[in-house]
């Protein structure tokens, strides 16, 4: 293995992910797997399995902490043309200090920063404490906003009243035409949106289209849950009003990953009976908790989130750096 220098702090060295096979990630990956259950109750297992076959291949980007042989965290990247993503970051219990994370994740940046043509870094890590991420943005510039993990245990709710919105929009399940629609949907519902400054893909159709096209075809964002996904149209004017995409993230945790209205028709009642039809359908496919993310800053989401029975359990950072 062959560490890289870092003057400044001692401790594990942090070496080329690329050094290392995928039976030496194998003891972290296990206890990843076990917090990711634990703490968001999500099934990371194909995550991880990815991970490993991709460390065999020598194709993941990013670095390691070792600790005299051992692996004691991880992190990696991806490119997309001139934007890169931090798609993971973890560190091991018995190394977790702060500082450990601030050096990998200071590296992995560094190197992203240092990449040529990369104009933009984005993540958003839900383990990590957010004081790492305060500590990089006074010393690399990183904008940080904060994010809630929220969660409805649907065991203890009952299922959720129809309102007036019902009588003025049509609702149906999603199927592949709908993928252009949506993507305008969500383009106009962020174009000015705080959201829109965390994921750059809010901001064009063809952005909202990748992004639409991840949650439908990766396992690494949850099983695409196609009987809880659905659409609203404007039966006035036959225009597309709004979405909701769900997904599986364990056997018996659903996930909304994506809900919005056009700014036309929001304040009527949309944005609940879609979540509402949502909830309802991974409810009657055994989900006995489902979860979602939300911006601190965005009120509404919020103050609906609660009314429909989401509480806040954890707060996390996501990480923006722009050159």
């Amino acid at each position: 293995m062959a560490a890289l220098i870092d003057p400044m702090a001692a401790g594990p060295e942090i070496v080329d992910i690329r050094d290392l096979a995928g039976r030496e990630l194998d003891p972290l990956l296990l206890e990843e797997t076990v917090e990711w259950r634990r703490e968001l109750d999500w099934d990371f297992g194909r995550s991880a399995d990815l991970v490993h076959q991709f460390a065999d291949m020598r194709a993941l980007m990013g670095y390691a902490l070792v600790d005299r042989g051992e692996v004691a965290g991880y992190g990696y990247s991806v490119l997309e043309e001139q934007k890169g993503l931090i798609g993971d970051l973890y560190v091991r219990p018995q190394w977790r200090n702060g500082q450990n994370e601030i050096r990998l994740l200071r590296t992995i940046l560094d190197g992203l920063t240092a990449t040529r043509n990369v104009r933009r870094v984005e993540s958003q890590l839900m383990l990590v404490d957010p004081s790492v991420g305060r500590a990089l943005q006074r010393e690399r510039f990183v904008k940080v906003q904060e994010r809630m993990l929220m969660k409805l245990d649907t065991t203890n709710h009952p299922a959720l009243p129809r309102s007036a919105a019902m009588r003025r929009f049509h609702v149906e399940p999603w199927v592949e035409r709908h993928y252009d629609m949506a993507a305008g949907v969500i383009a106009m519902s962020y174009g000015e949106h705080v959201d829109s400054q965390i994921n750059d893909q809010y901001r064009t159709v063809a952005g909202a289209r990748r992004f639409i096209y991840n949650i439908v075809q990766f396992p690494g964002c949850g099983t695409f849950f196609r009987q809880g996904s659905f659409v609203a149209f404007d039966p006035a004017t036959g225009r597309m009003a709004g979405i909701a995409l769900v997904s599986f993230v364990a056997d018996d945790v659903g996930h909304i990953t994506q809900l919005c209205v056009t700014p036309e028709m929001q304040g009527r009642g949309l944005g609940y009976e879609l979540l509402r039809e949502s909830i309802n359908a991974l409810r009657m496919h055994g989900a006995r908790r489902i979860s979602l993310t939300v911006t601190g800053l965005n009120e509404a989401a919020i103050r609906l989130y609660k009314r429909c029975g989401f509480l806040d359990v954890r707060h996390f950072l996501s990480y923006v750096w722009e050159g």
